[in-house]
């Protein structure tokens, strides 16, 4: 194979393709590189099709930590189980490749995508999604490409198309949008608050981009493709077909109107199981692995009828499974405090799908720990999703977080995210975790709008109230609907999935998938508004649970303080070795105490009184006294003629005796003494040395008719006469005529 390489630029980028160097064994195989961004991707299918009843496709999307110039950070020093960012990236490719295959395609398809080198700037998961369309373009893989994908932010009020790191940091608006070059077919979208027609603004921005990028894929396809594999379509056995309609339709159409989800469900299942059996039963097979595929065959097609009932009420009758209008949304109830000693709990319920969050607040450095290709080293807000068998009425294995809880838990994080108060003003990492109850379709949107209210319990100072609902599509022929908070049949047999979360100023995450391959610019904006008087209509029901965040944070979850501290202080609040802020922690019954590079000190307790106490030991350490400050200081030390006084730990400034009153203090010793309390002001201090001098009569009120003492100079003295500060001071005091005689009789002697 001849190698091929060509490059285009792409808004201020280059895009290369090349082809027919590397991975030649695979089906197709495309080397990407986006700028310094490289991704190797291929697509390889196996020759037999599965005997499955689904299209097994696995998208991977594995990121090689020398891409960026790093170790991995885990134990081993090796890459491992994917990250979160991998398993959402792989996701994101997956959602708009996925429907571009045949129906009935059966062989078994794997996509791997290499992350080889990345730049932060040219995103890597666009230029595997790229990849990922183009060897299967190349390959002899059948596949209805091609298709691509862009990030869009508004970046400073104008749209821009895959926006580097930092104006991301700034955007309004982050959106990946996929589709071919007929329609978008996958959205995944987080806001501050945008509205329904900036949103579309920018969906009808990314096409326009894709439009460009397809372009390019038809080029290299015309050049490297290699000729398609014959397949065969899966298809049901007309017989099982023919068998099924005369003796089970009629009922199982009837059942799809059963409105209670298990009564309807076990119904279907019934009549299911009894086609199952009479099909195998009353119907010749060669042998029992004919029967198997048969029964299989006709437990398919039971499927099959429900699906078309579902479809055909909607589209026709405009009657949905539970009788529901279309934009009609099921019943609510709202409710805060389920959990006495939480930080912050509430429940959300919507027809079946019930969902309780628990909110978690704990201190900075509780804050996760981030080890992947992104520039984000650590996320102090994490919104988790947990969906266990029971929730549907199975059983089933429990294990770590699959693919989907990772994808719900990032929508509902990217959807709250956008109305959490800034680490100034809140300094706490903040944990929501959505524990799934009951589940009949729109889980994870019930889990945005149960974390809204836990949030709220919890104290936390969200900026608006966040709900979130999931629309549905059924379309035929040239006709569609669409569907207000689909229910989970309608979201399996539907063509669409597209939630929609957002506070009533605007939306602050979107996600769309769909099975046909694309929809137009007039169901998006058809479905947004629909989704806008849904969002609305949530909202009223969560405010009569919660209406505004608690003004205090449960008495059960940590209180905190933050004070600025000068950088150049940090290290006094530190010491050596971490002496000082170990000795604070134990003086102050183990509070907590993060310091960050910028002077921010954030401290954390239960008890009040213990952070008022380390917050003033810290503020004692890093204060600067300065001309003219007050303060109420404690004598350390009395000599002759002057006393050293304590104006807070670790500061102490000179008192001379002529500082004490107006009048004449004759002797200092009479007047003070060591632990006595004396209120005084800075008067000078020596920005060399950082010596501080101070005054108490500088605050008493000078006594009428006071006359300023005449100073009487001093007589020279020798070069050999020079005394220090202390020998100056000791025994002296400011009455100019007992110095002058002490150095007279000094001399007289000589």
């Amino acid at each position: 194979m001849e190698k091929y390489k060509k490059s285009w630029d792409f808004y201020g980028r280059t895009i290369t393709v090349e082809n027919g160097e590397m991975a030649k064994q695979a089906g197709g195989a495309v080397l990407i590189r986006y700028d310094d961004t490289v991704v190797l991707s291929t697509a390889t299918a196996s020759n037999e099709a599965k005997d499955t009843d689904f299209f097994p496709l696995t998208v991977l999307y594995n990121e090689k930590m020398y891409a960026a110039g790093r170790i991995p950070g885990n134990f081993l020093r090796r890459e491992g189980r994917p990250t979160e960012h991998a398993t959402l990236t792989a996701r994101l490719i997956d959602r708009p490749i996925r429907p571009l295959f045949a129906e009935g395609f059966r062989n078994e398809v794997q996509i791997v995508n290499t992350v080889l080198s990345v730049d932060p700037d040219c995103d890597s998961g666009m230029a595997a999604l790229f990849g990922s369309s183009l060897a299967l373009c190349v390959s002899n893989i059948p596949f209805n490409g091609p298709v691509a994908g862009v990030i869009v932010g508004k970046v400073d009020g104008e749209l821009k198309v895959n926006p580097t790191v930092e104006e991301l940091g700034r955007a309004t608006l982050q959106l990946t949008v996929a589709g071919t070059k007929e329609a978008i077919n996958m959205v995944e979208a987080g806001a501050k608050e945008v509205s329904e027609d900036e949103m579309l603004e920018a969906l009808q921005f990314g096409h326009d981009r894709i439009k460009e990028l397809c372009a390019i894929e038809e080029e290299v396809i015309a050049a490297c493709a290699k000729p398609k594999m014959e397949v065969v379509l899966y298809e049901i056995n007309p017989v099982i077909r023919q068998y099924v309609d005369e003796h089970a339709r009629k009922a199982i159409e009837e059942a799809v109107s059963i409105k209670g989800k298990l009564e309807r469900y076990g119904k279907i299942d019934e009549l299911t199981e009894q086609m199952v059996k009479e099909v195998g039963e009353n119907l010749e097979w060669a042998d029992e692995k004919a029967l198997e595929k048969a029964q299989k065959q006709a437990r398919e097609y039971c499927v099959e009828i429900e699906a078309g009932e579902v479809r055909r009420l909607i589209s026709e009758d405009k009657i949905r499974p539970d009788g529901r209008k279309l934009d009609e949304l099921r019943p609510l109830n709202s409710q805060v405090d389920i959990l006495p000693r939480v930080h912050g709990s509430a429940m959300f319920t919507r027809g079946e799908t019930q969902v309780l969050s628990i909110t978690t607040l704990g201190s900075l450095d509780d804050a996760q720990m981030i080890d992947d290709l992104t520039t984000v080293k650590e996320k102090r807000f994490m919104h988790q999703y947990n969906f266990p068998p029971f929730s549907v009425g199975e059983v089933g294995r429990m294990s770590s977080p699959g693919r989907r809880e990772i994808g719900h838990g990032a929508l509902g994080e990217r959807a709250l995210r956008q109305v959490l108060p800034s680490v100034e003003e809140f300094p706490y990492t903040i944990r929501t975790c959505a524990e799934v109850l009951e589940s009949n379709g729109s889980s994870s949107q019930a889990s945005i709008c149960a974390g809204t209210m836990s949030l709220m319990a919890a104290g936390v100072p969200i900026k608006a109230m966040v709900a979130g609902v999931a629309m549905g599509l059924i379309t035929v022929g040239d006709t569609y609907s669409i569907l207000t908070d689909i229910q989970g049949m309608e979201d399996h047999y539907g063509d669409m999935d597209f939630k929609v979360a957002g506070t009533r100023k605007g939306i602050t995450a979107l996600q769309m998938d769909i099975k046909v391959s694309g929809i137009s610019q007039e169901i998006l904006k058809e479905a947004l508004a629909q989704a806008h008087k849904g969002r609305m209509e949530i909202l009223d029901n969560m405010e009569t649970a919660i209406s505004e965040p608690r003004p205090d944070v449960s008495k059960w979850a940590p209180k905190f303080a933050v004070l600025h501290i000068p950088t150049d202080k940090i290290k006094d609040v530190i010491g050596k070795g971490g002496e000082t802020i170990n000795k604070i922690i134990e003086e102050c019954s183990q509070v907590k105490i993060d310091v960050e590079e910028d002077g921010t000190v954030a401290i954390y307790h239960m008890d009040r009184e213990m952070i008022n106490k380390a917050k003033a030991i810290i503020e004692d350490l890093t204060r600067e006294a300065k001309v003219g400050d007050v303060y109420d200081a404690t004598v350390s030390e009395v000599r002759e003629s002057f006393a050293f006084v304590t104006l807070f730990q670790g500061t102490d400034a000179l008192l001379h005796v002529s500082e004490i009153a107006w009048e004449r203090t004759p002797d200092i010793n009479a007047v003070l003494h060591t632990g006595d309390k004396i209120r005084v002001q800075v008067i000078a201090k020596d920005e060399s040395t950082g010596k501080l001098k101070v005054s108490a009569k500088a605050l008493l009120p000078k006594p009428e008719g006071y006359v300023e003492p005449k100073k009487t100079l001093r007589p020279q003295r020798g070069h050999n006469e020079r005394r220090s500060f202390q020998d100056r001071h000791n025994g002296e005091s400011h009455d100019n005529g007992n110095v002058e005689k002490r150095v007279f009789r000094k001399k007289d002697a000589e």
